[in-house]
């Protein structure tokens, strides 16, 4: 198991904590990783995109001219594709692009990105990362005296609204609790704060 320091909030060891090979020494499994961010991707994708196909067009009941006579091609309609101004072909319409992941394979690919997050030096373990009251520059001062700047994610194993509210208006700042996050979220959070109490809570939910 790797161990890892626990810091406190003026960013002093304060004790060692043995993290589970499962979570954050686990094989680096990039393509679930890559398969689930795709997904994460597919399932926000708003699949909006609309055109119309030529009986939608509002025009073109009338023959533009005679069938024979004139020289040029045939036509029935001045709203055919391939007029100006005309329907088209095989254009988007509105559809869903989401689909589901196995949940074996979820859960294995954010321990797979855990992991890798780990490796790369991004995971700090803190003893308590509470605030006394909700307000924007109690986060500051806590990362202020946690020596850190730049994108980061709290990781809390429950709800803590004074936390979840102070952070809000910092927007390279996120608090996500256990069960609430995925493959996207740690890929996409920088650095990862994670408590004491979180880390056990891991164990118990992404080793199911």
């Amino acid at each position: 198991m790797p161990d890892v320091d626990v810091i406190d909030k003026n960013n002093k060891a304060v004790s060692k904590l043995s993290l589970h090979d499962g979570i954050f020494g686990s094989d680096k499994r990039l393509d679930l990783v890559h398969e689930a961010v795709v997904n994460h991707l597919a399932n926000t994708r708003q699949g909006t995109a609309s055109t119309k196909v030529r009986g939608e067009i509002r025009g073109g009941g009338a023959k533009p001219y005679k069938q024979k006579g004139t020289g040029r091609a045939r036509a029935g309609s001045n709203r055919s594709p391939l007029w100006r101004g005309g329907g088209t072909i095989f254009g988007p319409k509105p559809r869903s692009y989401a689909y589901s992941m196995p949940k074996k394979m979820k859960r294995a690919a954010v321990r797979a990105a855990l992991s890798s997050k780990f490796s790369d030096g991004e995971v700090l373990v803190v003893d308590d990362i509470s605030i006394s009251e909700p307000k924007t520059k109690r986060v500051v001062e806590l990362l202020k005296g946690l020596g850190l700047s730049g994108k980061l994610t709290f990781i809390i194993p429950e709800k803590d609204e004074a936390l979840e509210l102070a952070a809000r208006n910092l927007p390279y700042v996120k608090v996500l609790r256990i069960g609430q996050f995925g493959v996207y979220d740690i890929v996409n959070a920088g650095r990862l704060l994670i408590s004491v109490d979180a880390v056990k809570k891991m164990e118990e939910v992404y080793l199911g």
